[in-house]
């Protein structure tokens, strides 16, 4: 097959989650033998058209930010990188697999679509709902939410990377589309290879500094375990629009010798290093389409505390007690959960466990299922 694969990101130029699931995808496809191309805005230099790990990355525009100065992300690149993905009239593939967020790249996709005669899928991360649309922006949510009951009528098949994803689609936007569930996976035997880092933790997060991702609750809980545990060290690993605030909160409740902001790490390798070197890791997120950060703490030997939240899909990876903790998003919540599993984390069942349950989110039974859906795709 000739796979193409839309999203304005691009791993490794961009990374987060999304951007990992279609380049762990992708690099693995193109080994089963199909012909892979990534879209995307052209985060690097050089060519529009460049070859790695056997895919073909396409660089359709100049990058503009993914996000606002307030944190939240651009209507406006959602907006052009729709419109440059009609480019892709001139290219050559059997099916599309478009990620459903920003909305605008599956419209344009749809139209794609029609006119060349070959299948849209989407890949569907999360769900923002009415509700949250309200609370990102306003009264204009209502909009938001408008082209996001639209854009799921958009794909002949729709791949949700959890089953959370899936119940949401199908409750609050009213999807009556085939969904398949397929979730995001981890390099779990890269992951079990690589030896611990020599700076050690008790606490550690890794991911962007979002709002949503409430860290300054993470800082709090840090401050009420201090109180009991004056040495605990904790390690924020990543960057974003929230890391002044947290910082500035950091030095406020004197926790500097408590807390190390690391910043962003361009190796992934460093950062499971680090998580192989702590206790726990903490994800106080109210906001995850998976959480495949909870699988990469597990998959390093350490348990996760994680929230509550109904957005919050993270949660349903967690088995209570075994490879983690769920709790309410609270500083006093969080900081028992961290105080527990530091009391117990010599415990070698703790790690076998954790690494027990990672391992079947392996990427390469992963990609089985997402060629499956393709196939299907191709003989409807």
């Amino acid at each position: 097959m000739k796979i193409a694969l839309i999203y304005d990101a691009i791993y490794p130029f961009i990374k987060g989650g999304a951007e990992k699931r279609f380049y762990e995808i992708a690099k693995r496809l193109s080994k089963k033998g199909h012909q892979v191309y990534l879209y995307g805005m052209k985060f690097w230099e050089g060519n529009k058209v460049i070859k790695s790990q056997g895919i073909y990355y396409h660089g359709i525009c100049k990058p503009k930010s993914l996000y606002e100065k307030n944190g939240k992300r651009s209507i406006k690149e959602a907006i052009y990188f729709g419109l440059n993905c009609l480019k892709l009239i001139k290219e050559d593939f059997d099916i599309i697999d478009s990620s459903n967020f920003p909305y605008f790249s599956l419209f344009a996709c749809k139209l794609i679509s029609i006119i060349k005669r070959k299948p849209l899928c989407a890949t569907w991360h999360e769900v923002w709902g009415k509700n949250y649309w309200y609370e990102y922006i306003g009264w204009k949510g209502y909009l938001g939410y408008i082209i996001e009951k639209l854009a799921v009528l958009m794909p002949v098949k729709i791949i949700s990377v959890s089953e959370h994803t899936t119940y949401k689609l199908k409750n609050e936007l009213n999807s009556k589309k085939l969904i398949y569930t397929v979730s995001n996976g981890i390099e779990f035997d890269l992951i079990t290879k690589i030896k611990p880092a020599k700076e050690k933790s008790d606490v550690i997060f890794a991911g962007r500094l979002m709002s949503y991702k409430n860290i300054d609750i993470l800082i709090k809980a840090i401050k009420i375990v201090k109180e009991k545990n004056p040495e605990i060290k904790s390690l924020i690993i990543g960057d974003g629009p929230e890391k002044k605030t947290l910082e500035t909160l950091t030095q406020k409740l004197n926790l500097g010798e408590n807390i190390k902001f690391l910043g962003f790490l361009e190796n992934q390798n460093d950062v499971y290093a680090l998580m192989k070197s702590s206790k726990v890791f903490v994800l106080p997120s109210t906001r995850e389409g998976f959480g495949i950060v909870v699988i990469e703490a597990n998959a390093c030997g350490i348990p996760v505390i994680t929230v509550d939240y109904k957005d919050n899909a993270a949660r349903d990876i967690i088995e209570e007690g075994k490879n983690g903790f769920v709790c309410q998003l609270d500083e006093n919540e969080i900081a028992k959960e961290i105080m527990r599993i530091l009391k117990n984390n010599s415990s070698l069942e703790i790690q076998k466990v954790c690494i027990g349950l990672a391992e079947k989110y392996d990427w390469d039974s992963i990609v089985d299922k997402v060629e499956g859906v393709y196939i299907s795709c191709l003989e409807r």
